[in-house]
């Protein structure tokens, strides 16, 4: 095998692959873009202090140089991790740490040399120089994406992608990924976003502007002292690797979801490529140590992913694991042994897929995505998966041979600032110019529709008795896919002024319908599954003076908390609740009254313990049957087979149920049951769409539109609730 391997021939300091001739500005996966000269001549840089040795500075310069055609295969071997896990296991490998580590090495490797041999930085140059490589291949496969996007996507998901598609190109998509993992709707999703994977490129990216600042004050203290920049380089790069890896650790033990994209929780680990580039010349292994640490690297590296949960543990001290077997390898250097792992990295073929490997990360993810989308699969099975890896492999080689490295030697952008910046704006225009068009379209269209909605798109009004449509047959159903992911409920404004609530509760406190001397005060209280309802009851409230307050917290049901199924993450709203009821004074209060499950429905008894301790307070309280829960959400099998598909209409158990309220309400004079279930799946099946409304724009939240165009069966049925308990005069809205 050995012999079947050799090592790479060395590149020239002016080789535009050669990781020695300057900074790897390539993203996440560092696709090891240079440039000859780091794009600063050594002539137009300022003149080395007086007392400083052009012998001692050589030295030092030389220290950091050299080609490492081992570690350009070591960025082969991460990359192939990551696509292997991707396709063919569903999880994370932490490859991708491990190019966030490369990239810190070589970005620091240049930085190094340009600084003691007293060169300027030229930040300005290398900021353009950097985005003008990075870009173009990154809009070429955001705008590819955008027509995978178009053809073959679900419409629901089409705008949400869309905007992640900018978010990318302007390296943003991690704080987009972050802000859903904390946005209870957007979470819910089952389809990967195809630009999930630029996530790694916006940190990179990021770093890639604040990181010559820390070289920037190294190379202010190399000018006026004459000393080497590695002692402080290596003190910035140690406070930042350990103010983060803290901030790290508490973060991913609190907020995982939010900490796994947070730029700030990852740049620990490009402080330790840093200091691994910053440390690596004093470093000295044996022939036979370099060998063993090597194939150590490498086992310890592969077994990440399949021995920790990468995705749910990462980027916490856990990390360290693959980051440290990377550095091992990178320690290990070129052993010179016929056995040495270095062999098999140095290899050709391994290098030249280093080399390709930015491409390869960029186009590896939206083809598995996309291909699951349009064959409707949850993975891509053993023999797709492998043509799916060997296809991503193809491509990429392609790209880089006849798209990136033509734009690499291309010398026109190169002669002028101006012309750098020009090529990153067209890369920028090009996909928020098209993204932003697409979304006007849309927007007018959906304009146009909801003028007439009315008539076209009765919604549960279709369901009252001698109702008759006078609309357009032809016309499309509302909310527009489109539209369904920004389609929830309203609540309103913030929590009022004349509400004395503590501070760290009225984050949920809101008020959807304000009236001054309202006849009733009225709190909605509970999760998203009350809130869907309060376009509902607005008109009712409106009709009666009565002033709305929402007390919601998604996920946290209004019961004990020994049912809350995340006790923690409902502990302040939990702890609040009471305090809500006693700063509003309501006389009426609506709360979920039972609780489904895609198999099934349950009464809690802690909720009763709730209900009859605001009875015995005077409050009239009225419980809201829930709504069905799916595995699935309607809206997306509509949006794939069409809204009358028989595949998409779901009987769901408790449609053939009693309303489980009922024994409460009969007992307890002050607690009024409604069931809305027959307006949410009428004629005992749960259709996408009613009166071409759709219903849920998810697997369990019923649409604004929907919930407001059943205002007029909610009404009656809150009326005749009501009366049962002796409240009378009740105003219906018009």
């Amino acid at each position: 095998m050995a012999e079947s391997m050799p090592s790479a021939p060395k590149r020239s300091s002016h080789d535009p692959g050669s990781s020695a001739a300057g900074s790897v500005t390539g993203a996440a996966v560092a696709s090891g873009v240079t440039s000859a000269d780091d794009g600063a001549h050594p002539r137009t840089g300022p003149a080395a202090p007086r007392d400083a040795r052009p012998a001692d500075a050589a030295a030092r310069v030389a220290r950091y140089s050299g080609f490492r055609p081992e570690v350009q295969g070591l960025r082969a071997v991460a990359v192939l991790l990551v696509v292997i896990y991707h396709v063919f296991m569903s999880r994370v490998s932490g490859g991708v740490d491990i190019f966030l580590l490369i990239s810190a090495f070589f970005m620091t490797l240049s930085f190094v040399r340009r600084i003691e041999g007293g060169r300027a930085l030229g930040l300005g140059r290398y900021w353009l120089h950097t985005f003008k490589r990075l870009l173009p291949l990154a809009t070429l496969t955001i705008l590819l994406t955008f027509a995978a996007l178009w053809a073959f996507f679900p419409a629901t998901q089409i705008a949400q992608f869309r905007s992640q598609g900018v978010a990318s190109v302007l390296y943003m998509e991690n704080w987009a990924l972050a802000a859903e993992q904390v946005d209870y709707y957007a979470a819910d999703h089952s389809t990967a976003s195809p630009f999930q994977h630029f996530w790694s490129l916006s940190v990179q990216g990021q770093v890639f502007l604040v990181w010559p600042l820390i070289f920037a004050l190294a190379w202010w203290w190399r000018r006026r002292t004459a000393r080497s920049c590695v002692p402080v380089l290596a003190g910035c790069f140690g406070l930042v690797f350990a103010t983060s890896l803290a901030f790290s650790v508490v973060t991913t033990a609190s907020r995982q979801e939010f900490a796994y994209f947070d730029t700030r929780a990852r740049l620990w680990e490009f402080a330790l490529g840093s200091l691994l580039a910053l440390a690596l010349p004093y470093v000295r292994v044996g022939r036979v140590a370099g060998v063993l640490l090597g194939w150590l690297g490498f086992v310890s590296m592969i077994s990440v992913g399949v021995l920790v949960d990468v995705q749910g543990a990462f980027p916490g001290w856990i990390a360290l694991w693959p980051l440290l077997s990377a550095a091992a390898i990178i320690v290990a250097g070129q052993t010179g042994s016929p056995i040495g792992f270095d062999r098999f990295l140095s290899w050709g073929p391994v290098v030249r897929l280093g080399d390709a490997a930015y491409a390869l990360y960029l186009v590896h993810w939206p083809l598995l995505i996309t291909y699951l989308v349009i064959r409707d699969r949850p993975d891509a099975g053993a023999v797709a998966g492998t043509a799916l890896v060997l296809a991503s492999i193809a491509l990429a080689l392609v790209l880089t041979h006849w798209f990136e490295e033509p734009l690499k030697r291309w010398s026109w952008p190169e002669a002028r600032s101006w012309r750098a910046g020009l090529v990153i704006a067209v890369c920028v225009g090009l996909v928020t110019g098209i993204a932003g068009t697409w979304e006007r379209a849309e927007l007018q269209r959906n304009q146009r529709l909801g003028e007439n909605a009315s008539a076209n798109n009765p919604g549960a009004v279709a369901l009252l008795p001698g109702y008759e449509f006078h609309g357009d047959p032809t016309a499309p159903a509302l909310p527009r896919p489109e539209e369904l992911p920004h389609s929830a409920a309203d609540l309103g404004g913030g929590c009022p002024e004349d509400v004395d609530l503590p501070e760290q509760f009225r984050q949920f406190c809101r008020e959807p319908v304000a009236t001054e001397d309202p006849a009733r005060t009225v709190v909605v209280i509970g999760n998203s599954h009350m809130q869907h309802w309060v376009p509902a009851l607005e008109p009712l409230a409106r009709a009666n003076g009565w002033r709305v307050l929402a007390y919601i917290q998604h996920g946290c049901s209004y019961t004990v908390a020994a049912e809350l199924e995340d006790a923690e993450a409902c502990a302040t709203w939990f702890e609040g609740s009471d305090e809500m009821l006693a700063a509003a004074d309501p006389n009426l209060v609506f709360v979920q009254g039972t609780f489904s499950e895609p198999d099934g429905e349950t009464w809690k008894p802690g909720l009763e313990t709730r209900v009859r301790a605001l009875v015995a307070d005077g409050i009239q309280v009225v419980g809201i049957r829930d709504t069905p829960r799916f595995h699935d959400a309607p809206a997306e099998c509509a949006a794939l087979r069409g809204l009358e598909s028989p595949e998409c209409e779901i009987v769901h158990p408790m449609l053939d149920t009693p309303d489980p309220q009922r024994h409460l309400g009969s007992e307890l004079e002050g607690f009024a049951p409604v069931d809305m279930t027959d307006v949410v799946c009428p004629d005992g099946a749960c259709r996408p769409a009613v009166g071409n409304v759709i219903v849920y724009f998810d697997d369990d939240h019923l649409t604004g539109m929907y919930a407001a165009s059943a205002s007029h069966s909610f009404a009656q049925r809150v009326s005749d609730a009501l009366q049962q308990d002796g409240i009378t005069g009740i105003a219906l809205p018009e």
